[in-house]
């Protein structure tokens, strides 16, 4: 019975490249798409922009917000990148093709991979910012408090606001004193977290 390192050993130089990198990023895929099922996978090539905010009060409070220009370059795609070319290069060793041959078809189907994951992930990071986008269209309306909102920031509550044709329930924090139930509250500022700022007004004007 032939072992695993009779096998390796028996590999041509070249063979043994595109297998290295097949296995080892067929594993790092397999470990990135575990943690994107279980929530935990994270794209470290992501635009992330930042500024500073002041409410209210003055307190400078950091905003956030995600760059959706096209990245090529990215953890995941670099990934699929290896993990096409490491297997096409064993494909195309395996069944006689030559070396230049080999390495031209493992690295174009490694770039049409690595197109592929970049232009996934553009239209996911789209779809993320459009929804935010919409929650910020909040801002400057009314809402009634649902569920009583701590002083000072000490929590969260909840509002129901109104916009897009529909009621929608957010979390939102005060500067001000307790917000109970029924309370009509204007909204000062939408977090990058969905969170809205409220303060309590005494009469609603449109």
């Amino acid at each position: 019975m032939l072992s695993i390192n009779n096998w390796w050993h028996n590999l041509e130089g070249l063979e043994q490249v595109y297998w290295a990198i097949a296995i080892i990023f067929t594993i790092l895929f397999l470990i990135q798409f575990v943690l994107s099922i279980i929530g935990l996978g994270v794209d470290s090539d992501l635009d992330v922009s930042g500024h500073l905010d002041t409410d209210l009060h003055g307190d400078i409070h950091p905003d956030y917000s995600v760059d959706p220009s096209f990245t090529l370059f990215s953890v995941r795609s670099v990934i699929a990148f290896f993990t096409f070319f490491g297997w096409v290069g064993v494909i195309a060793l395996s069944n006689g093709l030559g070396t230049v041959l080999a390495l031209v078809l493992a690295t174009t189907s490694g770039l049409i991979a690595m197109v592929f994951v970049a232009v996934i992930l553009y239209q996911l990071i789209k779809l993320s910012e459009e929804g935010t986008v919409r929650i910020d269209e909040a801002l400057g309306k009314y809402a009634e408090v649902y569920i009583p909102i701590p002083e000072k920031r000490n929590g969260k509550g909840k509002v129901i606001v109104e916009f897009e044709h529909r009621n929608m329930e957010l979390d939102a924090i005060t500067d001000g004193h307790l917000l109970s139930t029924g309370t009509i509250v204007y909204i000062f500022k939408v977090y990058d977290d969905n969170v809205l700022l409220v303060g309590e007004v005494k009469e609603k004007t449109e």
